[in-house]
């Protein structure tokens, strides 16, 4: 299960702290932070994410005598240009900042009217920090508060997925889940067709109190919108609502109407939704059949009948049985190649489905052109060369496609022609010119793949150049007939 992000932190909790003794000054007390930054900077924008309490302590903000009242210099007093703090405060809303903090003395006695004023237009909350209260102690009750709130939001989604899990164990699986996720969230959770609106009368099961018919009518609208082929989820706001949609497969999405929204409540519906597209899924007919007379018999062709059949690897950090479902199939080998040494697809999953298979998300895909179930071997053979080819083009899905290059040179002068190229260079160099070519040569993402530091990257691919004969490896001519060596090295799936 994927981590929800870290709830904020109301501004509210802080100005509670006794021991830190902030006071509310302007803007509103309501307000939530992401995060501390202490800057004095005049315009720090460049090194803010959004939703910070920034910390300043103003230096450099000019005095009565020296200038108009909260004026701010650009780059200290020695520059001498002013920066009106309306200037300021309005850098600081673009940026996304949460709230402001202002720590009274050594530099200032008392903070500025004019950055008070212009917080209060700005609707920027802005809070003193007294004398006595270091910047750090701010800081350490920010990350302490957040830290809270992680662990409690952790803790909700973890028992809301283990009592998704207890209801779709259920007599009445669907049922149940919607309940216990209309629950979690507070709201409403039902099934909405994902077809134009008069193309099914039937209607989903659902949970909680029923929305306004505007709302349905909004969430028939995006239930339409992560129909096959297009978005998986998508998201709406309306009457004061949150509105979503997950993409469940066989014609049918999953809707939730929530009246407030939780970092954590996405994942709570993700679950859900995993659950309900393995609950609604049709399995193809007669495939539990189909599997006892091939365990029986031993023939494809004879058990799974003409076809056409898509072979497909996958890799990914879903659920695999989830992947099958919105593929349409049950037949799913989860464990994929990883009985096989050395395989380049070892931790892929492997598929046969009779539908032509979409994008997932979470997962890479190679898919076989379609075959006869007496063809289902080659399949395989090209869904694993797919996958290879979604992984080097970091592409979602790739799909079989003949003749191509491989096509047009035989196996055997193929491989006698990468190895006559590649003799110079060891296993490793192997690896990490395959690694940097198939990142197109950036140096940071290569390295994050291989597993090494970046400079490691860098003196292996200029040894690789020397061992090839001083070759230049900017040039694309030379990276294609590298990279062909390098599928062609020890067989066409070589890693």
């Amino acid at each position: 299960m994927e981590a929800p992000p870290t709830p904020p932190v109301p501004l509210a909790r802080l100005l509670a702290d006794r021991e830190l003794g902030l006071r509310h000054l302007a803007g509103p007390a309501d307000g939530e932070v992401h995060g501390v930054h202490a800057s004095e900077m005049a315009d720090p924008s460049p090194y803010l994410l959004g939703g910070e309490l920034l910390l300043t302590a103003g230096e450099g903000l000019a005095v009565a005598e020296a200038g108009p009242a909260g004026a701010w210099p650009a780059g200290g007093t020695e520059h001498g240009a002013l920066i009106d703090a309306g200037a300021y405060v309005a850098q600081l809303v673009r940026a996304g900042v949460g709230a402001v903090g202002f720590g009274v003395t050594p530099v200032h006695g008392t903070v500025p009217r004019a950055l008070i004023e212009a917080c209060e237009r700005h609707g920027l909350p802005l809070v003193e920090v007294p004398p006595g209260t270091p910047f750090t102690a701010v800081g350490r009750s920010v990350w302490r508060l957040m830290a809270q709130a992680r662990t409690a939001e952790l803790r909700r989604v973890t028992e809301a997925q283990q009592s998704l899990a207890a209801a779709a164990a259920r007599p009445d699986p669907v049922p149940a889940v919607l309940r216990r996720l209309a629950a979690a969230l507070g709201g409403w959770a039902g099934l909405l067709p994902t077809g134009p609106p008069d193309a099914s009368a039937a209607t989903g099961a659902s949970a909680g109190a029923a929305p306004a018919p505007e709302v349905l009518d909004v969430l028939d609208g995006l239930a339409r919108r992560v129909a096959p082929g297009s978005a998986v989820t998508a998201t709406a706001a309306h009457d004061g609502l949150h509105l979503s949609v997950h993409a469940l497969g066989d014609g049918w999405a999953l809707g939730v109407a929530a009246p407030a929204r939780a970092p954590g409540d996405h994942t709570v519906a993700s679950v859900a939704a995993v659950l309900l597209t393995l609950l609604t899924a049709r399995r193809p007919a007669g495939a539990e059949a189909a599997l006892t007379r091939l365990l029986l018999g031993g023939d494809p062709a004879g058990a799974l009948g003409p076809g056409p059949w898509y072979a497909v690897h996958a890799r990914g950090t879903g659920d695999p049985r989830a992947l099958a479902a919105a593929l349409g199939t049950v037949l799913l080998d989860p464990r994929g190649d990883s009985a096989h040494t050395g395989s380049p697809l070892a931790d892929s999953v492997r598929l046969l489905t009779d539908r032509e298979p979409a994008p997932q998300p979470g997962w890479r895909l190679g898919v076989s052109a379609p075959a006869p179930a007496g063809g289902l071997p080659g399949a395989d053979a090209q869904a694993g060369r797919a996958l290879e080819r979604a992984e080097a083009a970091r592409t979602l899905l790739a799909r079989h496609a003949e003749p191509g290059l491989a096509g047009l040179v035989g196996a055997a002068e193929a491989r006698a022609h990468a190895e006559a190229l590649l003799g110079p260079l060891s296993p490793a160099l192997r690896v990490t010119l395959r690694g940097w070519l198939a990142h197109h040569g950036s140096w940071d993402r290569s390295a994050a793949a291989l597993g090494i530091h970046r400079n490691t990257v860098r003196q292996r691919i200029a040894r690789t150049a020397a061992l090839l004969g001083g070759a230049d490896l900017d040039d694309p001519d030379t990276r294609m007939e590298l990279w062909f060596a390098l599928r062609h090295s020890d067989g066409p799936d070589a890693p």
